[in-house]
């Protein structure tokens, strides 16, 4: 998939960059896996803001996604590839042979007319769903579960995917796109192939108004703000907040570790995720 570049004419066109829609093959969706959800702006129940910078997005529709693949044993159609506008890769809405219809991740190289299956008995191909045991290993997987049975959870953003590095007991070693590497039940389900869209992280808006159709608002900068609204704010002229970078709710950034080193699923990680290189 490559992206498309649009001819300078303004200055909002010369840095925007949208990925190629070729592979989509129907613009709208199935009524009966579609529902309006409105949008909170960051506000909770008593219309009091606790996530920042959300607000003034578009309207969207959701689409319901199957991400447990519980329907064994029975071949289904991919009849459409779709956009989704909740998450960043394409979807395929697939007829199962008894007529029932779902929406499913669409992986990269599946195509209107192919037929997928989950389950035992599922051929190793592009878009079936396996249990990690049934799974040859250094096969690239997607949507993969935490639990058995609770549905994908793990690689489903677009141009992801893990690769099941070996088998150990009832434990199966999985590196992510992270290139960290942990444990996950052999029993678990995930799907077969790298997930759609990969050219979804060269893309660029190009302008300030695209990110306020996704419902993103301006983020003003802690150091040019005063001392009652931010905790680097304040200081004459342009400070540089005079102390280690910090959240507006004073969580320390730039290198402090969030995690806690006492959570019950770190026992699961094997290898830890590659460090980011500062530019």
């Amino acid at each position: 998939m490559k992206e498309k570049c649009s001819r300078p004419v303004t200055p909002s066109r010369r840095y925007y960059r949208s990925p190629s829609f070729e592979g989509i093959t129907r613009k709208g969706s199935e009524k009966s896996l579609t529902k309006y959800i409105s949008g909170t702006g960051g506000r909770n129940s008593r219309g009091r803001i606790t996530s920042s910078h959300r607000g003034g997005r578009v309207k969207r529709k959701y689409r319901k996604i199957d991400f447990k693949r519980n329907k064994h044993s029975i071949k289904a159609k991919v009849r459409f590839i779709e956009y989704d506008p909740n998450r960043s890769a394409w979807i395929a809405l697939v007829v199962y042979e008894d007529g029932e219809k779902r929406y499913v991740l669409a992986p990269h190289g599946l195509e209107v007319g192919d037929m997928i299956e989950s389950g035992p008995d599922a051929p190793l191909a592009v878009g079936n769903t396996l249990s990690l045991s049934d799974i040859p290993l250094g096969t690239m997987i997607h949507n993969i579960e935490l639990e058995p049975g609770r549905g994908g959870m793990l690689v489903r953003s677009a141009g992801t995917a893990a690769q099941l590095l070996a088998k150990e007991g009832k434990y199966a070693h999985i590196r992510m796109p992270s290139g960290e590497v942990r444990l996950i039940l052999s029993s678990a389900c995930a799907t077969i192939g790298r997930v759609s869209n990969i050219a979804h992280d060269v893309t660029m808006d190009g302008k300030a108004g695209r990110s306020r159709w996704k419902g993103k608002r301006p983020r003003v900068r802690g150091v040019a703000k005063n001392p009652v609204d931010h905790p680097m704010g304040g200081g004459e002229g342009r400070s540089s907040g005079g102390r280690h970078p910090t959240s507006k709710t004073g969580v320390l950034a730039k290198g402090y570790k969030t995690r806690d080193p006492k959570k019950q699923s770190s026992k699961y990680i094997i290898k830890k995720r590659k460090k980011r290189r500062r530019g």
